[in-house]
């Protein structure tokens, strides 16, 4: 198990409204949320931060695992004096809010697990994702991944937000994002799941290519009284592609 790192965060809203963590995919950073940070501030107050490897956090050397980010994200709490907090991951993010639930349930109080999956359908891709971008950065592969994030319909009618989600893929530091694409290979948490206690909704994107439903439906199906909720049409970055189902789902709304 690596140390824990001091993680770049930031916060949104009132100061004494209840607390929302939102965290990030890999490949992103704390800027994958802004279109969710305006209606949630309005009454909750939003924390959002950086993955180590990722934004403004720092880069040590991989591999990293899903437990190295989980204990990463009890320093921030332990650091910011908050007990517990409810959490909305996606992804990356889902993942790390899996093993929080599991391995620290007494610091989540509600979960939503958006678009992730509790082992990857390859995992092996990203050990060979992982080799690649070492050698030669994320340019080459940029194409392949940022197309399987978003639906096809989407892609094609909204190439400002592609563009965006692109540009913040080669902004990620190589070191950073190789290192978490071993932590994908890596995790299996299909046999912790099941130890989750926090009220926990699991949304998926209808067209997600990255994490399919079925994935969304086993990690229901796996969580003590879990609810499912589909977003028809919708691809891997669903807070991009449908930003208000995000919203009423974090609120509690939908």
């Amino acid at each position: 198990m690596a140390a824990a790192v001091d993680l770049a965060f930031s916060w949104e809203g009132s100061s004494d409204a209840p607390v929302v963590v939102l965290s990030h995919a890999i490949g992103t950073s704390m800027a994958l949320w802004d279109p969710q940070v305006a209606p949630l501030s309005q009454r909750l107050r939003v924390l959002r931060y950086d993955h180590r490897g990722h934004g403004r956090s720092p880069v040590p050397a991989g591999p990293y695992t899903i437990e190295d980010l989980g204990r990463d994200f009890l320093r921030l709490l332990d650091r910011l004096n908050l007990a517990s907090v409810s959490f909305c991951g996606l992804s990356l993010g889902g993942m790390v809010g899996m093993w929080l639930g599991a391995n620290a349930p007494e610091r989540i109080d509600r979960l939503v697990l958006c678009c992730t999956a509790a082992r990857m359908l390859r995992p092996e891709d990203y050990a060979t994702r992982a080799a690649r971008v070492r050698k030669d950065g994320p340019e080459p592969i940029a194409g392949m991944v940022i197309g399987r994030w978003f639906s096809q319909g989407f892609a094609a009618s909204h190439p400002q937000e592609v563009a965006s989600i692109r540009s913040l893929f080669l902004s990620t530091n190589p070191e950073g994002y190789a290192a978490t694409c071993e932590a994908l290979a890596a995790m299996d948490l299909r046999d912790e799941i099941g130890r989750i206690t926090a009220q926990t909704l699991v949304i998926a994107g209808g067209e997600d290519q990255a994490t399919p439903v079925q994935q969304a439906e086993q990690i229901a199906a796996a969580i003590p009284g879990a609810r499912l909720s589909v977003i028809p049409g919708a691809g891997h970055l669903a807070n991009i592609e449908a930003p208000e189902a995000i919203v009423k789902a974090i609120n509690g709304d939908g």
